[in-house]
């Protein structure tokens, strides 16, 4: 299974689209296997979803993402787990895994 996590300044950022970087984790189990930092290319419309599937990745964990972000990254096979608290991405990997992981209200409104 492979993760996508955008972030800011090292922990989960707010705002999907805007994120400055991904971090890429690759799990194996219950363990995580490798990580990569990846700045993504330019934020327009179905770019990030082809993106990050084209890396492999599986589940998206966001804090906000439009609605419409949400039906391209599940056309590309991708779940998406919306309302997660800015926390750095291991953590929130292990909460995933564990089902443990507090998600909640999308935190983006359009």
């Amino acid at each position: 299974m492979k993760f996508a996590i955008p972030l800011a300044e090292g922990k989960l950022t707010a705002h999907f689209g805007h994120c400055e970087e991904f971090a890429i984790i690759d799990v194996d189990g219950d363990n995580i296997k490798s990580k990569e930092i990846l700045v993504p290319p330019r934020h327009e419309p179905g770019v990030l979803p082809r993106w990050l599937h084209d890396l492999g990745a599986n589940v998206i964990i966001a804090g906000g993402m439009g609605q419409k972000a949400q039906s391209l990254f599940s056309e590309q096979g991708i779940t998406v787990v919306v309302g997660a608290p800015s926390e750095e991405p291991e953590a929130l990997i292990k909460s995933y895994l564990n089902n443990a992981l507090i998600s909640g209200d999308n935190l983006c409104d359009h």
